[in-house]
């Protein structure tokens, strides 16, 4: 499986994307340098996502600064043995808490595999990651993106790029979920690099907070 491993991984398919899809060149052109955002896979990796779920950037980068500080390193064992005081005193929602314990429980008793979610198809690995309490599909598909480098992954519920796709091609008004899927369509194999693009358009033209948020 094809992969977004580094910058070189995506400035080719930038390139390739945008010789496809002119109208996201167009988009592409606008936006500055596209962000490759990649971050660790694992336990930390999903941790980080749950943790910025429906929140600021500013607001999720703080919890989860907060979160590594009280975990050396950050893995299931080391949040699981954290004291409740402790993980009530992190700003994490008690939902998001219990998702974490759960992710936590479920990577150590073996339900839960990432190395080998990561290298499952992408319909595959989404579905495996949502059986599990706290992951939705934008947890899921973000969690593949970024920590796993899938490459044709397209979280449509994102609302940041409900919002870009709704400036950059004048829709009028935000596309819902199931009519951004259906532009996604255009961007394969691409998706995850279509989004990337999106994401910094939001950012450069529309001037918003970068954080993918679902």
């Amino acid at each position: 499986m094809q992969r977004i491993s580094n910058r070189a991984d995506l400035d080719r398919a930038v390139v390739r994307l945008c010789e496809s899809a002119p109208a996201m060149a167009s988009i592409a052109a606008q936006s500055g340098e596209i962000p490759l955002r990649l971050r660790p896979g694992g336990f930390e990796g999903l941790a980080e996502v749950v943790t910025g779920q429906l929140i600021s950037k500013q607001a999720a980068a703080s919890i989860f600064a907060r979160i590594k500080a009280a975990c050396h390193p950050l893995t299931p064992e080391t949040f699981l043995t954290l004291l409740p005081e402790t993980r009530a005193g992190l700003g994490l929602t008690r939902a998001k808490q219990a998702s974490l314990e759960a992710i936590a429980l479920a990577i150590l008793d073996g339900r839960l595999d990432l190395a080998r979610v990561a290298d499952m198809p992408s319909e595959e690995a989404i579905a495996a990651l949502t059986v599990h309490r706290g992951i939705g599909p934008w947890t899921a598909e973000v969690y593949l993106m970024f920590s796993a480098g899938h490459i044709d992954i397209f979280p449509a519920g994102d609302l940041a790029l409900r919002a870009a796709a709704a400036q950059a091609f004048s829709l009028g008004r935000r596309p819902d979920i199931d009519a951004l899927r259906t532009l996604a369509e255009d961007w394969r194999p691409c998706r995850a690099v279509a989004a990337r693009i999106l994401w910094a358009y939001y950012a450069r033209v529309m001037k918003k907070d970068v954080l993918p948020v679902g």
